[in-house]
């Protein structure tokens, strides 16, 4: 199939770019690189017959977009460019409105008069806000608490009104905390980063206590591709998660561990790390699930594989 990645670029679109060359589809990458890293796919695109496109462009954009579509033919789009900083947007609200849903909105038109069918989006455990137990995909009332959720479950409504005028078929993955290979932002990477900066200290936002599922890029790029196969609905909707959760002390202990310094861990406290953090999250999957899906990493594995990788990156850097 051609398809388009928006925000191929980034740390989970290019794990999903370099997935998909290798399922033989031809892959376009879309990405402005504000937060995304060419280098993290040079390795598909500077090659003589190159198994990728890569167009550096703003999706929000739209007459370069509608080129970008016209020529390109797609059969489906994975739209993955959003602002991805819950603690930016809270400074900068129209951040969110910008770059995670009027970049939806942009990608959508384009697909409607480019008539493509099909969008898988990645959206976000943060359109829940704060519900209590377990949560499923239909649970309610959908409050986020961060511009970041808000724009996201936007997002979600526009596609399944496109889905229901037009016909174009959409997964929605709704993603927990992700962690692994080239990640650019997140608990873990400032972590890292942190340390290279004071070694004797890790300062940590919150009390530590927060919990939340963490997920290795590697097995949500699983689950993405075997929803996308294998539900069948115009409009899907799946948490994406496993079983277990990762406490921010755990977290921090871990990466502590994997660096090797025999730094002290300092909380700044409170209950959460910044406004529009949810605290607790707790993941309902079985729907997922039920499609035979399950990732190789619990939340204490990903969080230490991810640890490993960037210490990895900083000493070869």
């Amino acid at each position: 199939m051609k398809i388009l990645v928006t925000g191929g670029a980034g740390f989970i679109g290019s794990n999903l770019c370099e997935r998909l060359v290798q399922l033989q589809h031809q892959v376009t990458v879309a990405d402005n690189l504000v937060l995304g890293r060419r280098e993290h796919l040079a390795h598909l695109i500077d090659l003589a017959g190159a198994p990728l496109r890569f167009v550096e462009m703003d999706v929000c954009d739209a007459e370069p977009l509608d080129t970008l579509f016209g020529d390109g033919a797609f059969d489906a789009v994975f739209h993955l460019a959003a602002n991805s900083d819950i603690a930016r947007s809270h400074a900068s609200p129209d951040t969110d409105f910008r770059n995670t849903l009027q970049t939806t909105w942009t990608v959508l038109e384009a697909m409607r008069r480019h008539r493509v069918g099909q969008i898988v989006f990645a959206s976000t455990s943060a359109i829940y806000g704060e519900l209590p137990g377990r949560i499923a995909e239909d649970d309610g009332p959908l409050l986020p608490i961060s511009h970041y959720g808000a724009a996201k479950l936007a997002s979600e409504g526009f596609i399944s009104s496109y889905g229901e005028n037009y016909g174009i078929r959409s997964w929605m993955a709704r993603f927990p905390n992700v962690v692994g290979n080239r990640s650019t932002h997140g608990a873990i990477y400032d972590f890292v980063r942190k340390l290279g900066r004071t070694p004797d200290r890790l300062e940590v936002l919150g009390d530590g206590s927060q919990v939340k599922p963490y997920l290795h890029v590697s097995d949500l790029i699983d689950a993405i591709l075997v929803a996308w196969s294998r539900m069948t609905g115009r409009t899907n909707v799946f948490n994406v998660g496993g079983d277990t959760r990762c406490t921010v002390r755990r977290m921090a202990e871990i990466v502590v561990e994997e660096s090797s310094l025999d730094a002290r861990i300092e909380y700044t406290g409170g209950d959460r790390g910044w406004v529009g953090d949810v605290p607790s999250v707790d993941y309902d999957t079985s729907r997922i699930r039920s499609l035979g899906w399950t990732p190789r990493l619990d939340s204490e594995a990903a969080v230490r594989a991810a640890a490993r990788w960037a210490f990895d990156q900083q000493v070869a850097a």
